[in-house]
């Protein structure tokens, strides 16, 4: 018998699942994957949430989702395709007894039968992608004869729909199974007047219901530090200042006595101490209930003391207060410098959070000099970080409402901002009223 070539270029994979994979009224026993396809795994350690109040019938690790024993806990695999058509889904798992498997993705679900203890893939369905963007696929546990559903190491995606553009976190290298699941962090690279810039003021709102578990609205950042608010938890919020050491470590303990942050003052009920992780050096934090739809003043101050040394101070106004609060003044050694490269940012630090979408604006922002003339930043330079850059999430934005700027990250929102794209609100033409003098 005369053999087909083209015949010979395509690979027949039999469903493993014991009932047929339902997606978008098509019913599917089998799987096709052509030799040009493109297969991507994407690790359940970056790529997955947990989904649910229950916190203790499953979670993510950097191996997979383990412990799955609650019919009540669910997970979602989230990942962004660049072109339309099918694509064709596989569980990467293994189980201690006998489980069935919920899949559920665009709107349509399949149910894949499990078994055994090694680790490999069942076939769960092909779905039709009618839109570029954002796709969510839930795993929902039906029944189980053992102590949990499955341990999954991944899902395995193949098909038209899928390419080299598709975005997902593909590996732990550089630890961004963390990175990933955290989400992108977005900024605004201020265009800043160029002159001895002794202050930097600025507005701060996070509109109602985005302020998310997790999130950093920062307001006022420099080139060794930064200045702005946090929800650290449920019943805890932080107004934080820190500055960066000029000697260059993540442990606060190596730090030479020379070049150690110390701290001149600090106001009433505010911590101050070291940090690390992330650089190290000195940081202060007030806890503060802040509120999501109030608008928050900002003022930070440089003054180089001599050629050695420089003191930061920081500031915060609270329409509840009234008036101005002091969070801290460091002396940071081994600089001479005002205030350079002026910025503001939006992370998110729980990568729990990371699927859950959080926006804020800056408006007002004002540069005054060494004369205490003041200068309004009407434009700005959008970015992000490395997570963004590298393709793995592709849910940031920012740009301009009005008066105002506005950043936006994570929740697997399908409309990214260019980076690099320049941004300019209009111009408010009212300079903040500060009494430098009566500071405390």
């Amino acid at each position: 018998m005369k053999i087909n070539k083209l015949a010979t270029a395509v690979l027949f994979l039999t469903a493993i699942s014991a009932s047929a994979a339902v997606a978008n009224g098509h019913h599917f026993k089998k799987t096709i994957i052509s030799a040009t396809d493109t297969v991507i795994t994407l690790p359940a350690g970056g790529n997955s949430w947990r989904v649910g109040s229950d916190t203790s019938g499953g979670t993510v690790t950097n191996n997979g989702i383990v412990g799955w024993t609650k019919s009540t806990t669910k997970f979602v695999f989230y990942f962004r395709l660049q072109r339309t058509g099918y694509f064709k889904l596989w569980l990467n798992l293994k189980t201690d007894g006998n489980s069935k498997i919920a899949v559920s993705a665009l709107k349509s679900t399949s149910q894949v039968s499990v078994a055994g203890s090694d680790l490999k893939d069942y076939y769960a369905g092909e779905w039709l992608a009618k839109d570029t963007g954002y796709v969510a696929v839930t795993l929902s546990g039906i029944n189980k004869t053992g102590r949990q559903f499955a341990e999954v190491s991944a899902i395995k995606l193949s098909g038209a729909a899928i390419n080299n553009k598709t975005a997902y976190v593909p590996d732990n290298n550089g630890n961004y199974f963390h990175w990933g699941r955290r989400g992108p962090s977005v900024h605004l690279a201020y265009d800043a007047p160029k002159v001895n810039a002794e202050w930097f003021y600025n507005e701060v709102t996070v509109p109602v219901g985005n302020d998310v578990i997790g999130s950093y609205f920062m307001a006022d950042g420099f080139n060794v530090g930064y200045f702005g608010m946090q929800v650290n938890s449920p019943t805890e919020r932080h107004i934080l200042f820190s500055v960066w050491s000029p000697f260059s470590t993540d442990d606060p303990k190596a730090i030479p006595d020379s070049q150690k942050i110390v701290m001149l003052k600090k106001g009433a009920n505010v911590h101050t101490g070291e940090f690390g992780n992330e650089g190290s050096g000195g940081q202060s934090y007030m806890n503060y209930n802040w509120k999501a739809g109030n608008t928050y003043r900002f003022l930070i101050h440089a003054k180089p003391e001599d050629k050695n040394h420089t003191a930061f101070t920081a500031w915060f106004y609270a329409p509840e207060l009234g008036k101005w609060e002091l969070l801290a003044s460091f002396n940071r050694p081994q600089t001479h410098t005002y205030l350079v490269g002026l910025h503001s940012f939006l992370e998110n630090f729980e990568p729990e959070e990371g699927t859950v979408t959080r926006r804020v604006m800056f408006s007002n922002g004002w540069v005054a000099d060494d004369k205490g003339q003041w200068t309004e930043i009407t434009k700005a330079k959008f970015t992000n970080d490395a997570t963004a850059q590298k393709g793995y999430r592709m849910d940031y934005a920012g740009g301009v409402e009005g008066s105002s700027f506005f950043l936006k990250n994570c929740g697997f929102f399908n409309n990214y901002t260019r980076r690099g794209l320049i941004l300019e609100r209009t111009p408010k033409g009212k300079a903040p009223v500060i009494d430098f003098d009566n500071l405390p």
